[in-house]
C-alpha cells in the first residue's frame, strides 16, 4: 500500500511531525513518500528569519511533492501549519492544482488525514484541520482521524489531527508518538478499506 505524506514547513515543526508520520505508516508496512511543499517566498524574505533559512538548507535533499504523487498514493497525509486558521498557501496552491486529477475522478476514494501547528495554544489549529477536510470532502475521500483510538491521544488532545504549538519548542516525544499513531491508523483503515473491496 502507498502513502504520501506531502507537508510545508517553514521553521521544522511541520517537517517533524511528516518524519513522524513516515515512520509510523512504514511500522504498519507502508511504502511511503515523504515530500515536501516547494517553498514560494523570495530569498530576501526567508533571509529574514535565520531559523527559516536554516531549515530551507537543512531539507533541500527532501523531494518536492508533485500531481504523481496523490495519484500514486492510496493515502495522503497533509501537514500544514496554521495561517489565520487556514492551511498555509503553498500547501493550498498544491492542492488547487490538483484538479485535473479530481475531474477523473483519481483522488476519489482514497483515504485522507491531516496535521498541523501553531504558534500558540489557540492559533487555529482545529480550523486548519477542518478547512483542510472541506477539500478532502470535494474530492470524495475518506477522512480517517486519530480520534480517541490510542492513549498517547489523551495526552496530545486533539482528536482532529495531530497538532503541535511551536511556542512550546521542537515537537516533543508525546506529540511525535501522536504522529506515529495517527499515520499508522490511516494505514491500517486503507488496508482494511482495500482488502473489502478486493473481496
Amino acid at each position: 500500500m502507498n502513502v504520501a505524506i506531502i507537508y510545508y514547513s517553514a521553521t521544522g515543526n511541520l517537517h517533524a511531525l511528516a518524519e513522524a508520520a513516515a515512520e509510523g505508516a512504514e511500522k504498519a508496512g507502508a511504502n511511503v513518500r515523504l515530500r515536501k511543499i516547494a517553498e514560494t517566498a523570495p530569498p530576501e524574505v526567508i533571509d529574514t528569519r535565520p531559523e527559516w533559512a536554516e531549515h530551507v538548507r537543512n531539507t533541500a535533499d527532501v523531494p518536492e511533492a508533485v500531481l504523481d504523487d496523490l495519484a500514486w498514493a492510496d493515502a495522503v497525509l497533509f501537514g500544514s501549519p496554521t495561517r489565520f486558521g487556514n492551511p498555509h498557501s503553498a500547501l493550498r496552491a498544491f492542492m488547487e492544482s490538483a484538479g485535473p486529477l479530481w475531474f477523473q475522478g483519481k483522488l476519489a476514494d482514497k483515504v485522507y488525514s491531516a496535521f498541523t501547528a501553531s504558534n500558540t495554544a489557540h492559533g487555529g489549529q482545529e480550523s486548519t484541520l477542518l478547512a483542510l477536510a472541506n477539500t478532502f470532502y470535494h474530492w470524495g475521500g475518506i477522512i480517517v482521524p486519530p480520534g480517541y483510538t490510542d492513549p498517547v491521544q489523551f495526552k496530545t488532545g486533539n482528536p482532529y489531527g495531530t497538532s503541535h504549538v511551536a511556542g512550546t519548542g521542537a515537537p516533543n516525544e508525546d506529540t511525535l508518538q501522536a504522529a506515529r499513531h495517527q499515520a499508522g491508523r490511516v494505514v491500517q483503515t486503507t488496508a482494511a478499506l482495500k482488502a473489502g473491496r478486493a473481496a
